[in-house]
């Protein structure tokens, strides 16, 4: 468990080459001003080909922070993070007692889905409790660096 995202590198303090983090209000606007934020930042990072999917992550963690893990007055925030080699979306929220569980759904659900979204797009996705709240994160595995 870690009080940050993203996780220590290995090889030293250093954890990622890009970095961004922004808080949104709790409001149903603000995964979609997160969703475009996240596709601009995959651009202009240099991967242009992995915004399509960086967005519908980003929209799904944040969507499933507005609706399971936020509360009254308070801010969830979502962190952007560029390695060698992964693009990493995690969503913060006040609500660590509220835990994602995929579930299986059925063609008449409404909702439902959202974990299951991550889980196919996402190279690699998990959950980190903190001291207070919980992280939600997805990485997608990306080439080399922008000039590549």
């Amino acid at each position: 468990m870690t009080d940050s995202c993203p996780p220590p590198h290995p090889k030293g303090p250093k954890t990622y080459d890009r970095y961004d983090a922004v808080s949104y209000t709790p409001f149903p606007r603000s995964v979609a001003l997160a969703r475009k934020h996240v596709v601009r930042l995959t651009i202009d990072w240099g991967h242009p080909y992995a915004a399509d999917d960086a967005a519908l992550l980003a929209s799904e963690l944040c969507t499933n922070a507005l609706l399971h893990g936020c509360l009254r007055g308070r801010l969830f925030r979502m962190e952007t993070s560029l390695t060698g080699t992964a693009l990493r979306i995690a969503v913060t929220d006040p609500r660590g007692e509220r835990l994602p569980n995929p579930r299986p759904s059925t063609s008449d659900d409404q909702f439902g889905r959202g974990l299951l979204i991550v889980r196919t797009l996402a190279d690699r996705w998990s959950v980190e409790k903190l001291t207070v709240g919980k992280t939600v994160w997805a990485e997608l595995v990306v080439g080399g660096a922008a000039d590549a």
